[in-house]
C-alpha cells in the first residue's frame, strides 16, 4: 500500500517465478496483533517510503499511536494521511537522523508531546556501494553511514530505555549481508550495520532483565528505491516491502529473537567453511577486473 510514488525497479519474469519460493509470503494474525498494540506508541524510523511506509499502513487499523520519522515532511504527511484514513493515529517528525542535535531535539519534543514509545522499529538506513579506492577522499561516506546506521539508533535507545523498562520492544531491521562473508564495495554499509547489530546483541541480556525484548530481522534484498542505483540488483530476486512489513509485524507479535530467510543457513554455513576459497576468488577477480 504505497503512497510515496517512489521509483522501484521493474519486476522481471525470473523474479516473478523465484520470489515466492525464496521469500514465501508471511501471514499475520491481525486480530491478535492489533489487540496487542492498540494502546501502544510505536516509533518507526525511515517511515516515508518502502518498508517503513508499508509497516505504518499495516499497523494503522490497530489504533496505535504511530510516531513516523524521516527527512522529508511532505512524504511523511502523505503516509500519515493514509494511516489516518485507515483508522490510525500518526505523528510526523521530519528530521535528519545523521544530525545528533536534531535527534536530541526530536527526543525532547516526544516527551513534551506526551509520546512514550514502548516499541521502536529501527528501520532507517543508508547504503553505499563504492570501491575503497574511490573513497580515499570521501571520509564522509563512512561517517554518514555510521551516524545513521549506528550512532542514531544508539542515541535513541539510550533515551528510550527508561521509558521502555518493564514493557518494551526493539525491532532492528538488519541485513542478511551482516551474517555473510563481506564483499568488496560494501565496507561502509556493512561495518555500520554490523556495529548496531553487535551493540544490540551485547545489551540484550541486560535489557531483557528489565522486560525489554529485542528482535533482529536479517533481510535479504528488499525492492525499495535504495537498490535502484545498483544496476546489478535490478534483475535479482528481492523481497517486497509489503512482505518485509509482515515479517516485522510478526516480530512485534511473537517477540522472536532473530529472523532469517529459510535458505540463509546454506550461505552462512558454506561461507564459513569455504571462506579461504571465497577470499581467494575475490582477490583474483579484483586483480583481473577491478571493482567499479
Amino acid at each position: 500500500m504505497s503512497t510515496s510514488g517512489t521509483l522501484i525497479p521493474p519486476i522481471t519474469l525470473k523474479q516473478k517465478i523465484l520470489e515466492p519460493i525464496l521469500f514465501p509470503p508471511a501471514s499475520v494474525n491481525k486480530e491478535k496483533l492489533y489487540r496487542k498494540i492498540q494502546d501502544e506508541t510505536i516509533l518507526i524510523t525511515g517511515a516515508s517510503f518502502g518498508i517503513g511506509e508499508e509497516l505504518a499502513c499495516l499497523l494503522a487499523p490497530s489504533g496505535a499511536q504511530l510516531v513516523l520519522v524521516a527527512r522529508t515532511k511532505e512524504k511523511l504527511e502523505r503516509v500519515a494521511e493514509t494511516v489516518r484514513s485507515l483508522g490510525g493515529k500518526a505523528h510526523v517528525f521530519a528530521l535528519d537522523l545523521c544530525d545528533e542535535m536534531s535527534v536530541r531535539v526530536f527526543l525532547e519534543d516526544l516527551r513534551h508531546a506526551g509520546l512514550q514509545p514502548h516499541i521502536f522499529v529501527n528501520n532507517a538506513g543508508k547504503s553505499i556501494r563504492r570501491s575503497v579506492f574511490k573513497s580515499l577522499d570521501r571520509h564522509h561516506d563512512f561517517t554518514r553511514t555510521m551516524q545513521l546506521n549506528y550512532f542514531a539508533p544508539v542515541q535513541i535507545m539510550l533515551d528510550l530505555i527508561p521509558v521502555m523498562a518493564q514493557r518494551g520492544q526493539i525491532i532492528n531491521i538488519s541485513s542478511l549481508a551482516v551474517a555473510l562473508l563481506p564483499a568488496p564495495g560494501w565496507a561502509a554499509y556493512l561495518a555500520s550495520k554490523a556495529a548496531f547489530d553487535q551493540w544490540l546483541r551485547s545489551v540484550s541480556p541486560e535489557l531483557e532483565s528489565k522486560n525489554i525484548n529485542s528482535s533482529s530481522l536479517y533481510f535479504p534484498l528488499v525492492r525499495t528505491r535504495m537498490i535502484e542505483p545498483t544496476r546489478s540488483y535490478r534483475n535479482i530476486p528481492a523481497m517486497s516491502p509489503e512482505n518485509a512489513a509482515r515479517w516485522i509485524a510478526n516480530a512485534i507479535l511473537h517477540e522472536g529473537k532473530r529472523y532469517y530467510p529459510w535458505w540463509s543457513w546454506i550461505l552462512i554455513v558454506s561461507g564459513n567453511i569455504l571462506r579461504p576459497v571465497w577470499e581467494a576468488i575475490l582477490s583474483f577477480q579484483m586483480k583481473r577486473k577491478p571493482f567499479r
